[in-house]
């Protein structure tokens, strides 16, 4: 059966973006790729237009690709009461065939100009046109009623569509909004994919809904981030991945590290950022990078509030509206926060999903009876509340010796040693331990890559002996997903 959060008796979002149906906004930037634009009018005239050849369908996919199109396509469905199934185009004709056949939308919106491939040809195509003209009136739409399908990266299966309601994407875009102090005068730059939660929520619906302004990189580089963080925008959302290219070039380049510098906020989500990252730009800019934690299901449940500490290697706290805890093996909650105890992480609030699409018993076993969610993350909290995340309860809880070990602070020690450039641990069967921790390391200098004695002691010194890794394989590069979390379950091929 499905578990859904309690209702909320006052309706949070009878409009999603209100900046669209306000005459004082009317003239206000709202969207930029690249050299393309839309005002608020423009962009309310156009989603209404296409909303009005929409049909009252139930749901509608939306080819993403970063583009205009595809900001103005998913504002459409949503003002039309519709929910959006995002299709990612880089996903092979297995995935989207899956997608398609589990979430059955009628139609897919696209741009003019996109070739689609043959699983998604056989729906019918609206294409979407940005400079279209259509009176913008929001249908009636419940707290409750889906905006989004949005897909699992199925790493343990076909992936699960997640129903996300508008409940939740107003939840969580609020409670971002209280956190960062996020208002309609920030103008937000991103070169994020727009298929997923991340780039399309929190970097798309994000500024919209608080009637600001965003501008897509496209595709992501630190140049772009030079120039629209020096003429004037005052927000970026990246990955690690992203940060990590940041870090390297902020040396050589003194502009990239005024505009930073300058930024109001940096944002960094979707996997941890190392905390040499942290401190290199730290160093260079003044400027922390303010890190979150969310997931498809949740959305956001945790962040650094930008009038709160910076505190490199964590989350934050919960947000406005969200409850969370740790919880042992075996349910039982975890009473004592002593920045030691790892604990898988279980949320509740307005922020999450109403359950799988087809998938009661996946729904049933995500939710605990009284209605907590079982995020498989596993984490330490401080006494303070801070959430520092240590890896994922499938891949990166390591027992070893008697211990519970999180992989993601051995890597963060790692990555503090001078001769790794990317690391990532695993635990192996071992007969003694039960577990042995697996380093994979990407060295800085491929002639001469550090040993593992050395880097055992690296870690032994930083965290404790038992936290060593006791193998160390060396790679030429760590494989990774388009958001730059790192595949670890790829690693035992490479």
């Amino acid at each position: 059966m499905s578990v859904r959060p309690p209702r909320r008796k006052e309706s949070r979002v009878s409009s999603l973006f209100p900046a669209l149906t306000d005459p004082g906004a009317a003239r206000r930037p709202a969207l930029r790729f690249g050299e393309r634009a839309l005002t608020y009018a423009e962009l309310a005239a156009a989603a209404g237009a296409l909303a009005g050849r929409l049909g009252g369908r139930k749901r509608v996919a939306v080819w993403a690709t970063p583009s205009l199109e595809t900001a103005v396509a998913v504002v459409a469905a949503l003002t039309a009461g519709m929910s959006v199934v995002p299709l990612n185009p880089k996903s092979g004709e297995g995935e989207l065939r899956h997608i398609l056949a589990d979430s059955a939308p009628p139609l897919v919106l696209a741009a003019p100009d996109d070739e689609l491939p043959s699983s998604v040809r056989e729906l019918e195509r609206i294409d979407v046109d940005v400079h279209g003209a259509g009176p913008f009136a929001p249908a009636g739409a419940a707290d409750e009623d889906p905006a989004l399908v949005v897909y699992t990266s199925g790493t343990t299966g076909p992936p699960k569509g997640a129903i996300i309601p508008r409940r939740a994407v107003a939840a969580t875009l609020d409670a971002l909004a209280d956190a960062w102090q996020w208002t309609g005068d920030d103008v937000l730059v991103h070169g994020l994919p727009l298929f997923h939660v991340h780039g399309l929520v929190l970097g798309v619906l994000g500024p919209l809904r608080r009637g600001g302004a965003v501008r897509h990189l496209g595709r992501f580089g630190t140049d772009g981030v030079t120039r629209e963080l020096g003429a004037g925008a005052t927000m970026l959302f990246g990955v690690p991945t992203m940060y990590h290219r940041i870090a390297e070039a902020l040396p050589a380049d003194p502009e990239l590290a005024k505009a930073l510098g300058g930024a109001r906020l940096l944002v960094s989500g979707s996997a941890a950022l190392p905390v040499h990252d942290h401190e290199r730009i730290a160093a260079a800019t003044g400027r922390r990078v303010v890190e979150r934690y969310g997931m498809t299901e949740t959305l956001m449940n945790t962040s650094v509030r930008a009038d709160g500490e910076p505190r490199p290697g964590t989350v934050g706290v919960p947000l406005p509206g969200v409850e969370l805890r740790l919880v042992e093996e075996d349910g039982s909650p975890i009473t004592v926060y002593d920045g030691e105890t790892v604990g898988e992480i279980q949320v509740r609030g307005p922020n999450l999903f109403t359950g799988y699409l087809n998938r009661p018993e996946a729904t049933a076993a995500a939710f605990t009876a009284d209605g907590w969610f079982r995020t498989g993350d596993m984490a330490v909290r401080e006494a303070d509340g801070y959430v520092r995340i240590v890896g994922r309860k499938a891949t990166d809880l390591i027992k070893s010796g008697g211990y519970k070990i999180g992989a993601g602070e051995i890597e963060n020690a790692l990555l503090e040693h001078p001769g790794v450039r990317e690391a990532a641990v695993t635990g192996e069967p071992d007969e003694d331990l039960g577990e042995r921790i697996v380093a994979w390391v990407v060295p800085t200098d491929p002639g001469a890559p550090p040993g593992a004695e050395e880097l055992a002691d690296h870690v032994a010194r930083r965290l404790a002996p038992h936290k060593r890794p006791r193998v160390v394989r060396h790679l030429d590069a760590l494989p990774r997903n388009e958001m730059g979390k790192i595949m670890k379950r790829a690693l035992g091929d490479a």
